[in-house]
């Protein structure tokens, strides 16, 4: 790929809900209840970016003017091409599918008309993209890169077909807020892996479906079937993208494959290689193409890969498609999913509490001192025993989960509309000594709950993506010496993991496994001194870099800040930077 121009083209490189009350309590609880609760105060005034129905839909009838326009055009096809000149991102040989059977699918279009009368200069693009969790769909990074989603962009969920002026065939719609593109992504080669992020201003009420893992090797072995799902185009021929979602399944196929017809194009690692090497005409060739970029490859359930590129008009004979490889990226992916951001900037904030029982929310201020600055009051929390942060709907806003002095546990969450109300989770919770949410570690995508009982038996509570909490299970026991914490993938495999520091200040990193059952892995030496620290906060990427932090306040009041590195043992963290003193005015941290 290159910077040519994108103008009216498909956006491919050439080469919320409310929340439920309902479901099962938690065990050896009492059943959750309404009534009377002792609330908090609303949280900070901050609001997230938005835009109006109306404005959503002017963008998607711009794009699809524009795309027209564009498919009326002769000698229209993308031009921008990689090194080689054979390259150009792109279903033909399948057949359609249906909403209900992939309810995970979302259209992205994008348009800008420059502020002008004139359309000569109008931008329209159109992608795929799949919905990982209710606010976040992850899409091609050349389906992103260079571009505003949040003014020009629009995402529609819910339906197998592309609108029709205003008619969005029960379709919904949802704007961008926040975008984010793979740093180590380069437009001019199609390599770094080719993968986006958009955050939306709504949460979309459809099945999510979830990246494969990183240690997963099943999903690429030759000769597994794989399903490929967009709008793109269906004749080599003719420029115009399907009306109506479509599918095809596909064998995966070794990096050998790709790499004899590609050569340095393709780079193994990076990027996946499917289906059968094209026929050379439409019969006899099943193969993503123009207006499929940023669509799942779905093996096992999972997202193998993302639409990338392959050859111009997709059925060069001997060519193959290729995918962005989901399982190289997986880590940086998830860190943009479970973000713990309080003012909608895409990075971790901290909730703190005085023992006078004033609140506070510290934003980031990303890699760069202080760091965490901007304060804003919340009022006053005092009668809380215990407050953590988490976004256990996945709504993008940040819930609190706080705990009464009598015990019972609520989630204090957006309603979806103008406020936040508190869900009773249950009572007898003062049985435990240590709560956190340090993210999914039952492998199912939803935040979960890890509970220390006074008597050292550690307990997840896998998250219902509600606010409340399914059937617990024993992690195991031993655990009263240890302070647990943690949020976020720690060793960039795709799964959280939890921190522990034990009684003689050793800090250890327990993997989590993606399994309930045998939630935590062998444990992992990160270093000795932590006894130095009186309070441990975990509020997931501080600095925006996509590897979660730790920050620790030392017996003085400073607040040290340990910036993760995505690697195990000692190398864990980099070496402490200071936050700032003071910090010993707080009696609660995150």
């Amino acid at each position: 790929m290159t910077s040519t121009p994108r103008r009216r083209r498909l956006a491919l490189p050439a080469a919320a809900a409310a929340l439920a009350l309902s479901g099962a309590v938690l065990s050896t609880v009492p059943a959750q209840a309404a009534g009377a609760t002792p609330a908090p105060p609303q949280p900070a005034p901050t609001e997230r970016p938005t835009a109006s129905d109306a404005e959503l839909l002017r963008r998607i009838q711009g794009s699809g003017a524009a795309l027209a326009d564009d498919t009326a055009a002769p000698g229209a096809t993308p031009e921008a091409q990689a090194p080689s000149g054979r390259v150009d991102p792109k279903i033909i040989g399948g057949k359609n599918a249906t909403i209900t059977e992939a309810p995970w699918m979302v259209q992205l279009h994008y348009w800008d008309g420059k502020g002008t009368s004139s359309t000569a200069d109008d931008e329209g693009y159109f992608c795929g993209g799949t919905l990982v969790a209710p606010t976040k769909v992850l899409t091609a990074a050349h389906c992103v890169y260079g571009l505003d989603w949040s003014e020009n962009g629009v995402v529609v969920g819910g339906t197998a077909q592309l609108p029709e002026g205003d008619d969005l065939h029960g379709g919904r719609l949802a704007g961008v807020y926040r975008q984010w593109v793979n740093p180590t992504y380069r437009p001019s080669t199609t390599s770094g892996g080719d993968l986006a992020v958009l955050t939306l201003t709504e949460a979309l009420p459809y099945k999510t479906l979830q990246p494969t893992s990183s240690g997963d090797n099943a999903s690429y072995a030759n000769g597994t079937p794989a399903t490929v799902y967009g709008w793109g185009r269906t004749d080599s021929a003719r420029q115009e993208i399907s009306p109506t979602l479509r599918k095809a399944t596909v064998p995966m196929r070794p990096d050998s494959a790709c790499a004899g017809y590609w050569g340095a194009d393709f780079v193994p690692g990076q990027m996946a290689c499917a289906g059968d090497a094209a026929s050379g005409q439409n019969a006899g060739t099943v193969s993503p193409c123009n207006g499929d970029s940023g669509g799942p490859l779905v093996v096992n359930g999972r997202i193998a890969g993302v639409v990338s590129w392959g050859v111009k008009d997709c059925v060069a004979s001997g060519a193959y498609a290729v995918y962005a490889k989901t399982r190289s990226y997986v880590g940086e992916i998830n860190a943009r999913v479970d973000d713990s951001d309080l003012d909608f900037d895409g990075l971790a904030d901290l909730f703190v509490r005085t023992p006078g029982g004033e609140a506070y929310e510290y934003y980031s201020r990303g890699d760069r001192a202080p760091y965490l600055a901007g304060r804003i009051s919340l009022g006053d929390w005092s009668g809380l025993s215990l407050v953590r942060q988490a976004d256990l709907n996945r709504d993008s806003y940040q819930d609190y989960l706080y705990r009464t002095p009598d015990g019972v546990l609520y989630d204090f969450a957006f309603n979806g509309d103008d406020r936040y109300e508190s869900v009773r989770v249950g009572g007898g919770w003062n049985a435990m000594a240590d709560l956190r949410v340090p993210g999914d570690l039952s492998g199912d995508a939803l935040p979960d709950l890890v509970a220390k009982d006074k008597s050292g038996v550690l307990w997840l509570y896998p998250g219902k993506g509600n606010g409340l909490f399914g059937t617990r299970a024993r992690i195991g026991g031993g655990w009263s010496a240890y302070t647990i914490t943690g949020k976020g993938d720690y060793n960039r495999d795709g799964r959280s993991d939890l921190l522990a520091r034990d009684g003689s200040g050793v800090l250890w990193m327990y993997p989590g496994t993606g399994k309930a059952a045998t939630a935590l892995g062998a444990r992992v030496r990160v270093g000795g001194g932590w006894s130095a620290y009186n309070a441990l906060a975990t509020a997931g990427d501080v600095t925006g870099d996509g590897r979660p932090d730790l920050l620790a306040r030392d017996t003085s009041g400073v607040l040290w800040l340990y910036k993760g590195t995505g690697s195990t043992g000692s190398a864990a963290f980099k070496a402490r930077v200071k936050v700032g003193g003071g910090w010993g005015a707080f009696n609660l941290l995150g």
